[in-house]
């Protein structure tokens, strides 16, 4: 069934989101939908937090990551007897599994423990900019997995729709497209939400981040405050010192 009930049924972007279903009002527009988050870390007058939670996929890391180390001990197990290392084809085959082996258990349980949970994204209004937190996950464990804040102007943001439809990942999902300064033309584009059941919640989701950038006022009581199904010990998301300071101040031409 197609949900139509906001948008146009072809997209005024240039280049839309991939699985597109609908463009969402304009950021401008006067919102008619109930502005409601559906969760929040900090909402203040200046700016505001929101994180971005994938609702899937933790429990399956996790399994993973012990059964990387069950099948590591088990080869590691094996090379303490002189058996296995009795010939040079077997000490070279040896030597050429282990190490792809730790580093397949790295890879797994730095995913698990280290990656950053709920990346949020800040919005200051007295600026009119918008602070999006990404990091880049490589394959190799043994690198940096960097941080990188992507800073935009909301007026060229614009917002669209996507339902998804798999077994694991059913809902719907909101992006943020970013367009050159008064076009459609999307240069760059981030996650607003991860995956989310109700559509009246993305909409209410994105019309409470219209109309905060609008100076209205929004609620501090989000739809969710449970805490998220990713669990792990560690603080993961740190903002860089500087960019942190720079998502919450106040510029000095709008101090009165």
């Amino acid at each position: 069934m197609e949900h139509q009930v906001m948008g146009r049924r072809t997209s005024r972007l240039i280049k839309p989101v991939r699985g597109w279903s609908e463009d969402l009002p304009d950021p401008e527009e006067e919102q008619r939908v109930y502005p409601r988050l559906i969760r929040v870390n900090e909402i203040n007058d200046v700016w505001m937090e929101i994180p971005r939670y994938v609702n899937y996929g933790w429990g399956g890391q996790w399994f993973a990551a012990w059964v990387s180390i069950l099948a590591f001990g088990i080869l590691f197990s094996l090379g303490l007897f002189p058996d296995f290392f009795s010939d040079i084809s077997s000490f070279l085959l040896g030597s050429l599994l282990i190490f792809p082996s730790v580093s397949l258990v790295i890879y797994i349980f730095r995913s698990a423990l280290f990656e950053p949970r709920g990346a949020p994204v800040r919005f200051n209004r007295k600026q009119q900019k918008v602070y999006v937190y990404e990091y880049k996950k490589s394959i190799w464990p043994w690198a940096r997995w960097p941080v990188t804040i992507k800073v935009f102007d909301w007026a060229d943001i614009q917002g669209e729709r996507v339902e998804m439809s798999g077994h694991a990942d059913w809902g719907h999902r909101v992006y943020c497209a970013v367009c050159r300064p008064g076009t459609y033309q999307v240069v760059d584009r981030f996650v607003l939400t991860w995956t989310v059941g109700s559509i009246h919640d993305v909409y209410g989701l994105w019309s409470a981040c219209c109309q905060y950038m609008q100076g209205k006022a929004v609620s501090d009581k989000p739809l969710r405050t449970d805490t998220p199904p990713d669990w792990t010990p560690f603080r993961t998301v740190r903002w860089p010192e500087e960019m942190d300071k720079a998502s919450r101040a106040v510029p000095e031409w709008s101090i009165k």
